[in-house]
């Protein structure tokens, strides 16, 4: 490859390669871009002139030529959550199929940090978001999504603004978690709930209520404590409820990191599950059975999520533009022990 005066690699151009492979500049463009058939002998040219220059395409100019980047920015918040993973892998593994990269940015749940991540990818001409919106996520970052015209699909939240959107069901499945604790005849059930402001937290909340008002059971207040879907929260919440007069008998975690947290606080205050307090949760892990006892849960299909998201937005990106949808993703129920289920 050619060096500067400083010493540095130089940028090779499309000219130079058109000049060492001795054919015209938009034979070049045809090779590299596959936009008009070329000959064998005069692509085999090319391609040795490529290689002997160590000419690389500008991602950018691709851009604006061809007006697309093939890379999608995806938006979550808190990449090491356990839910997260799985979901991201399988919107990578479609969106690689689909020959795509994947730009990725946490929000950390702070609408802010969001806009920016998303301004950042708009500048970077991304072709369409995926968007695990956070609470003041239609507020702030969605205006400068929808003022850009670039495709945007919200995925695991949603967010009342114009769009395709990709959740799971949260309202019945909570309902069925809880209806089940009371089966086993608790009546004291504590519940850690997410962050105010999510529709999932106020979806899911509801579900809990509608177990104990179908049951006849009255709600007590001090029983619902917000773990801000976080550990650290719902540690702390978990050993509020703890040292009530009247503690409850179960807990109810509505996403596997306040599962973990409120897992610590029974363990720190001496309690076995589900002998001294029952325990589910909304948001299975991978590796729930191994658990002694087993975490009875509720398990989103993260796989189905990410492959609707990734066809609706590839859609969008195709030139779509018939009405959005809204898709409800049903869950699946895993009992196991942690419940008091033999």
């Amino acid at each position: 490859m050619p060096a500067s005066a400083e010493g540095q690699p130089a940028v090779v151009t499309m000219s130079e390669v058109a000049t060492r492979a001795g054919v015209s500049l938009s034979t070049v463009s045809h090779v590299l871009n596959n936009t008009r058939p070329v000959n064998d002998s005069t692509r085999a040219r090319v391609e040795q002139a490529v290689r002997d220059l160590g000419y690389r395409r500008n991602a950018a100019a691709r851009t604006l030529a061809g007006g697309r980047s093939h890379a999608i920015g995806v938006v979550i918040s808190g990449v090491t959550n356990q839910y997260f993973g799985p979901l991201l892998h399988a919107i990578e593994r479609r969106i690689s199929a689909e020959g795509y990269i994947l730009l990725l940015g946490d929000s950390h749940d702070e609408a802010t940090r969001e806009r920016l991540v998303i301004d950042s990818f708009l500048g970077r001409s991304v072709d369409g978001l995926i968007v695990a919106p956070s609470a003041g996520f239609a507020d702030q970052a969605a205006t400068a999504v929808t003022g850009s015209d670039t495709p945007l699909v919200l995925i695991d939240r949603s967010a009342d603004i114009a769009c395709d959107q990709v959740t799971p069901e949260n309202r019945a499945s909570t309902e069925m978690l809880t209806s089940h604790l009371i089966e086993h005849g608790h009546r004291r059930i504590g519940a850690i709930v997410g962050l105010a402001g999510l529709d999932s937290t106020t979806e899911r909340r509801a579900g809990y209520l509608d177990a104990l008002a179908a049951h006849g059971i009255e709600a007590d207040p001090r029983l619902i404590i917000a773990g801000e879907s976080n550990r650290d929260h719902a540690r702390a919440a978990v050993e509020q409820l703890l040292s009530l007069d009247e503690p409850p008998t179960a807990l109810l975690t509505l996403n596997n990191a306040m599962t973990i947290g409120a897992m610590r606080a029974i363990s720190e205050f001496g309690l076995r599950i589900p002998d001294d307090i029952a325990l589910v949760c909304y948001d299975d892990f991978e590796w729930s059975d191994l658990f002694s006892p087993g975490l009875t849960a509720i398990a989103q299909n993260v796989e189905r999520m990410g492959r609707e998201a990734v066809d609706l937005l590839m859609r969008r990106i195709e030139g779509d533009r018939s009405p959005f949808e809204q898709r409800i993703v049903d869950t699946s129920f895993h009992r196991r022990t942690s419940c008091g289920c033999p």
